[in-house]
């Protein structure tokens, strides 16, 4: 079959919201409260794969306005980066069955607008180091400019996902890098804070990895 007939049964689930969740850092200052507003979605026991495009692409209606603002907003000498999650964010996986995976469609778009405005892409994955080299070829084949690319070794697989992650977008920030925006579709992606806004996109109530 098709991506536009294929079928990704997500359990019992008949009713699903995709989160789009905003946190604001003013300048020199952690965030110490978000916001959040959701997005509907039409989601039920089984959810196609046009469903979930429909619903990234309205996560990713939130997200370009800011981006844009926040990229024309540029303070001398500041360097942005995004940070990605991948599985289901950046790249296909569950709804793709091929190598190299398809982009995400949705993600994409905003990508390209951000690394043609000169904003760094960074890619924090809970995948391991043994397969980052076929990652790092499959994120810049189907048109992402990889500025780094963060997978767990040996030692990161026994850590918890949410903490590795938030430890990576604390090394891209000592590199001098101020992250406008963190997208990822679970809430381990998210959480931790070192972002300026964070948008979810879905995961079905955990049905997507």
């Amino acid at each position: 079959m098709s991506r536009g007939t294929w079928t990704r049964r997500i359990g019992m689930t008949t009713v699903a919201t995709v989160a789009v969740t905003a946190m604001a850092i003013p300048a020199g200052a952690q965030a110490t409260t978000a916001t959040s507003t959701s997005v509907s979605a039409a989601a039920a026991e089984d959810v196609d794969y046009a469903t979930w495009q429909r619903d990234c692409q309205a996560v990713m209606d939130q997200a370009m306005p800011y981006l844009k603002q926040r990229i024309a907003a540029t303070k001398p000498g500041e360097k942005q980066a995004i940070v990605f999650d991948i599985d289901n964010t950046t790249l296909e996986t569950d709804f793709g069955f091929s190598y190299p995976s398809p982009a995400n469609a949705p993600v994409l778009e905003v990508a390209k607008y951000a690394q043609d405005h000169r904003v760094a892409l960074f890619f924090v994955t809970a995948r391991p180091d043994i397969i980052g080299s076929v990652t790092d070829y499959n994120l810049k084949h189907v048109g992402y400019k990889v500025s780094g690319l963060y997978v767990r070794n040996f030692g990161d697989l026994f850590r918890d996902k949410a903490e590795y992650k938030t430890a990576k977008r604390a090394e891209i920030e000592a590199k001098g890098y101020t992250i406008i925006a963190n997208i990822g579709n679970t809430p381990t992606d998210l959480s931790g804070g070192h972002a300026e806004k964070t948008y979810k996109l879905p995961d079905y109530d955990g049905q997507l990895s």
